[in-house]
């Protein structure tokens, strides 16, 4: 079974149309450069004394948008503009890949050798990971956010990139044969920065800074490898306070190189965009490849190429990303035959940057695209057994993971209800979903399927979602 994913040859989208919407003043109130009074409407909701975001928008070469809106700093009333400094999260990725792939150009890494002839302390997990796999999260490597949660790490804590690798290599099983599915691994970008710190002789942040950042006049831009540095200008990250009064702060504290942490302006993001146009770092073959999707070992061609997912929208050709850390919320798209990038950088939870852009986009090309889509219907629930208090008693007990260093407490409440307790983690009510399984109604227990031996005993339970599948938790008593 092959599912295509059609990348044009003008990925670099050189194809000119005229200008369509009003360009003037516009409200934006970190405004400095071109608005479209259109677009500052989709953003009006944002202004004033309260988080937002910044907003660049490039169209045939031209920056027709360049505004802040609201507030980057509440406690010092700073406005957000061009010039503020985000976390952009996960728009991150597509830096690691290209820096993988100016490293490969120079002859220092080959993309299909096994990682762990670099990395040997890495555990061998009976397979061969390739950067080519860490590229397209086809490694089958879990993802850290998940595998920090179930060790009682919160989003606010420090987490550094020693961290994690240090995580990564107390890890005992991946997830499935490294090439055989798609499973989304931030884990996999750090382990590729790990790779490029090696075989460069530099750190990360000093490759990238080299390699890309410098060439373009990037001057505002870093890869975060110390939470503690000072970085003037950088807009603080929020999210709205229980009851819907105000905002509270969201701490970062994540060192999470190739993967996140990248530190940029508007300003310096546009300068990058840019660089989907000119090649002025990567040239336009290496441009073409960021564009071109992963394939597995089955011959299925992925929606995700080089830390950019590769998709349309209404019709039209896309390729981009979305972000999401503690508060911060971004998205870049872009529409490469209209030669259309939009770039929306958010310090709020409840921004929706993906959204927003594609309203963006509507503005300026919304004329070529095709009917929007329809809403989807959501699966039906299906049937849950219903368990007495006394059967769900079978399952209580202490339970502990050894690759995490971390252990639940599963008991029955006064309510009857089984409870997966975590001495730095919320309670966790498990609601039965069939026979021996369970859902939790925290995030990082999405389905608990409790183990039996031969005898029928429970000997421990399993943790799987989208991006980590059957953690052992083994049974301690």
């Amino acid at each position: 079974m092959k599912r295509t994913t059609s990348i044009a040859l003008a990925a670099l989208g050189l194809l000119i149309l005229p200008a369509c919407g009003p360009v003037g003043a516009g409200s934006a109130t970190g405004s400095s450069g071109p608005t479209n009074s259109e677009v500052d409407a989709i953003f009006a909701d944002l202004q004033g004394d309260r988080p937002g975001a910044a907003v660049g928008v490039v169209w045939n070469g031209e920056v027709v948008h360049r505004a802040g809106y609201g507030t980057a700093h509440l406690d010092h009333g700073a406005p957000i503009t061009p010039k503020t400094v985000f976390d952009i999260a996960s728009i991150s990725k597509q830096f690691g890949a290209l820096a993988a792939l100016l490293l490969e150009s120079e002859g220092n890494l080959d993309l299909d050798a096994d990682v762990r002839g670099t990395i040997p302390e890495l555990p061998d997990f009976g397979a061969v990971i390739t950067a080519r796999h860490l590229i397209h999260h086809t490694s089958g490597i879990r993802d850290w956010p998940h595998t920090m949660a179930l060790g009682g790490i919160g989003f606010t804590d420090v987490i550094s990139f020693e961290k994690i690798l240090r995580m990564l290599h107390r890890q005992q099983a991946i997830n499935f044969p490294p090439g055989s599915e798609y499973a989304y691994s931030n884990t996999g970008y750090n382990l590729l920065a790990r790779l490029i710190e090696v075989h460069s002789g530099m750190t990360f942040r000093e490759y990238a800074e080299s390699r890309i950042f410098a060439p373009l006049g990037m001057t505002r831009t870093h890869f975060s490898d110390d939470y503690l540095e000072v970085v003037p200008g950088r807009a603080e990250s929020y999210a709205p306070a229980e009851g819907g009064e105000g905002f509270r702060r969201m701490p970062n504290q994540l060192t999470a190189l190739a993967s996140s942490s990248l530190h940029t302006t508007m300003d310096d993001f546009i300068r990058w965009m840019r660089n989907y146009e000119t090649g002025q770092v990567g040239g336009e073959a290496m441009l073409r490849t960021m564009v071109r999707p992963g394939v597995l070992t089955n011959g299925e061609t992925l929606d995700y190429a080089h830390g950019l997912s590769v998709t349309d929208y209404r019709g039209l050709q896309t390729f981009g990303h979305g972000g999401s850390w503690v508060g911060y919320r971004t998205n870049f798209v872009r529409f490469p035959q209209q030669n259309l990038s939009i770039a929306v950088f958010c310090n709020v939870a409840d921004c929706d940057p993906a959204g927003r852009a594609r309203q963006v986009a509507e503005v300026f090309i919304g004329d070529l695209m095709g009917p929007a889509p329809e809403p989807s219907e959501p699966a039906p629930d299906r049937e849950a057994p219903d368990l007495t208090a006394g059967q769900l008693r079978e399952y209580a007990g202490s339970y502990r993971s050894p690759e995490l260093d971390s252990t639940f407490d599963i008991e029955v409440d006064a309510e009857g209800k089984l409870v997966a307790n975590h001495w730095r983690n919320d309670p966790s009510v498990l609601s039965p979903t069939g026979p021996d399984t369970f859902r939790g109604d925290q995030w990082f227990l999405p389905e608990v399927r409790f183990l039996r031996d031969g005898a029928g005993r429970i000997t421990g339970f399993t943790v799987t979602g989208t991006r980590v599948r059957d953690l052992i938790f083994q049974r301690q008593q």
